[in-house]
């Protein structure tokens, strides 16, 4: 029997239960009909993140970058490419530390562009510097709880 997971949709907050056994298959948010793994990175803003981070069992890795930084620009479609890489496997979502300050001082990044993966509720990992596709996702996999 498949285990139910949390995840907060990227759209509109709210959260959602879905099988472990059915996230490839394009579950949807069951307030605003969103997709919930559909391989493209979101932009987040502060609240959304906050929750997410904190409530989501599916592995989401945010990408801290900011429009100025050449690296965080030179990796952007390198993150896309894994996201769609592992769709139905992990989230991947943005945020812009030049509109958000805050967040980038309370999640303590010191370079950018950084990556933190949160699952469970908690930080599980972090990578600062521009990587390939392949080696994000090989970041994801390794540091993940629930993915191999």
């Amino acid at each position: 029997m498949s285990q139910s997971l949390k995840i907060t949709c990227l759209e509109c907050g709210a959260v959602n239960r879905a099988p472990s056994d059915k996230l490839g298959a394009g579950p949807k948010c069951g307030t605003c009909g969103a997709r919930l793994m559909d391989g493209k990175v979101r932009e987040l803003d502060p609240a959304t993140l906050q929750k997410a981070s904190k409530t989501d069992d599916v592995p989401l890795i945010v990408d801290y970058w900011a429009p100025w930084c050449g690296p965080c620009r030179m990796m952007a479609p390198e993150f896309q490419k894994a996201a769609q890489s592992m769709s139905g496997v992990a989230r991947f979502a943005k945020i812009n530390t030049e509109d958000f300050p805050k967040v980038s001082m309370k999640a303590n990044i010191r370079g950018i562009p950084a990556l933190i993966l949160y699952q469970k509720g908690r930080e599980v990992a972090r990578q600062a510097g521009a990587m390939p596709a392949k080696s994000i996702e090989d970041f994801v996999r390794a540091k993940s709880q629930t993915i191999s």
